[in-house]
């Protein structure tokens, strides 16, 4: 199984994979290109975007800065809208639904480590490196993220969601609900 393989399936992998770094350093120079783009050249944006990505659908904007680590595990619903700075950290997939609202400064991670330092730091011949694994992450259709809200790995939130601004999403949100806080929690069925 490749490292890339074990990634995507939330096994412990090695992300210095060459593969992967390959995957890393095209998405750094998509996203540098897309980042320096005048805001009136739509349709080399739309290009930069369809190549960087795994799926767009029609209608999808994407404020610039952007920032994730490989592109090509994120799709994107019809209609969506993600603001100024968002980072994705697409070590696993990330989809989300169609007219989402996307605040600024969002991060989505699907990335974790172990809590041990122990079991999360391998030293060896002079060197450490870290274990990482996987979860993927999955946005509703018809949400709202406010700004500065953190998605933490294997999150679902459901169709119809609010989640109010800076708050930590560390569990699922079911549909039709107002949630927020740190750690965010239902606040109210909409």
């Amino acid at each position: 199984m490749t490292e890339k393989e074990k990634m995507l399936q939330g096994e412990v992998y090695n992300s210095r994979d060459p593969e992967l770094l390959g995957m890393y350093h095209r998405a750094r120079k998509l996203l540098r290109a897309y980042n320096s783009l005048d805001s009136q050249l739509l349709e080399e944006r739309e290009e930069l975007l369809d190549t960087l990505l795994k799926s767009r659908g029609k209608g999808v904007w994407i404020e610039a800065p952007f920032f994730c680590d490989y592109g090509s595990n994120i799709s994107i619903g019809p209609h969506t809208f993600i603001n100024v700075n968002c980072m994705f950290l697409d070590n696993n997939t990330i989809r989300i639904g169609k007219n989402g609202l996307i605040g600024p400064y969002v991060q989505i991670y699907t990335a974790s480590h172990p809590l041990k330092a122990r079991e999360r730091i391998i030293e060896e011949e002079g060197t450490s490196r870290y274990l990482t694994f996987t979860k993927p992450v999955v946005i509703g259709d018809n949400v709202w993220i406010g700004g500065n809200s953190l998605i933490f790995p294997g999150v679902s939130i459901g169709d119809n969601v609010t989640i109010g601004a800076g708050s930590v999403v560390t569990k699922d949100i079911p549909d039709n609900v107002f949630a927020f806080g740190n750690p965010c929690e239902v606040q109210r069925k909409l």
